[in-house]
């Protein structure tokens, strides 16, 4: 699996250097990073972030991924994906999630690319976009719940299922085609649980967002045997993220991220 990432992110590299396009690894590939110089060893993922405007910029380019290595989906390049930010998808393999027997969309081993989009300055503003991104969400996940859940909630998810994805997406652009990199607001990925709020509980002014400085100011990492790029505080980055980050968790908990009922390595 990390064999399979890595030529992903290796040729995503590419691309965005070609470019000049900014990126950066987050979250536990940022910790393989700097604390295992790669992969987390019980890591089963990898992942990007981009603010908007160059997250954007690579949809552009992302035709001149190496095919036989992976190629970009999102919903524009696949009717069937409902996510609310872009995978890069290895050629030939397959992977499905529990849950997602049934979702028409294209599978394989991939890589996530997060947008990163502009939150409001105020603190209300905030909450409220949180709350407009928390329906948008389950819109889109909810062809997912309604096979998954059970009682009320699989009613609930059934009839939000009824709800063209387009309209989900229309709801966000709200807020994508107000994003610029050179504005000072936070950031956050609209259709994933605010990162402030999903690993510590926060002060309210830091649950919503992150600082923009961290996806601006880059440096590169050095990752298994390649260099990728990543964000040059990474003690604040990952401290925010992890707490200790430095400290390895206790076996029974180095576990992977999500169960697959399907996988097919191909002939990688």
């Amino acid at each position: 699996m990390q064999k399979l990432e890595l030529g992903m992110l290796v040729d995503f590299d590419r691309v965005c250097r070609k470019h000049n396009i900014k990126y950066t690894i987050l979250a536990g590939t940022m910790l393989g990073a700097v604390r295992h110089k790669g992969f987390i060893p019980w890591d089963d993922d990898a992942d990007i972030g981009m603010l908007r405007e160059e997250y954007e910029k690579f949809k552009k380019v992302s035709n001149e991924l190496n095919t036989d290595i992976c190629y970009f989906q999102d919903h524009t390049t696949d009717s069937g994906y409902r996510w609310g930010y872009g995978k890069l998808r290895r050629t030939g393999t397959e992977y499905v999630r529990v849950g997602q027997e049934h979702l028409k969309c294209k599978t394989g081993i991939f890589v996530d690319v997060f947008p990163l989009d502009d939150c409001p300055k105020s603190t209300l503003g905030q909450v409220i976009q949180d709350f407009y991104c928390f329906f948008c969400r389950k819109i889109l996940w909810a062809e997912v719940g309604r096979v998954s859940c059970k009682g009320f909630y699989k009613l609930w998810y059934s009839l939000l299922s009824l709800i063209p994805t387009n309209v989900a997406f229309g709801l966000l652009s709200f807020y994508t085609n107000k994003s610029r990199n050179n504005n000072d607001n936070l950031v956050r990925t609209l259709c994933y649980t605010s990162i402030g709020k999903l690993y510590f509980k926060h002060p309210i002014k830091q649950r919503y967002g992150l600082p923009k400085k961290w996806f601006v100011d880059c440096t590169e990492y050095d990752f298994e045997n390649t260099k990728l790029m990543g964000s040059r505080n990474y003690d604040e980055v990952l401290s925010f993220w992890f707490g200790d980050y430095m400290k390895l968790p206790p076996e029974d908990q180095r576990e992977q991220h999500s169960a697959c009922s399907y996988i097919d390595f191909g002939n990688n």
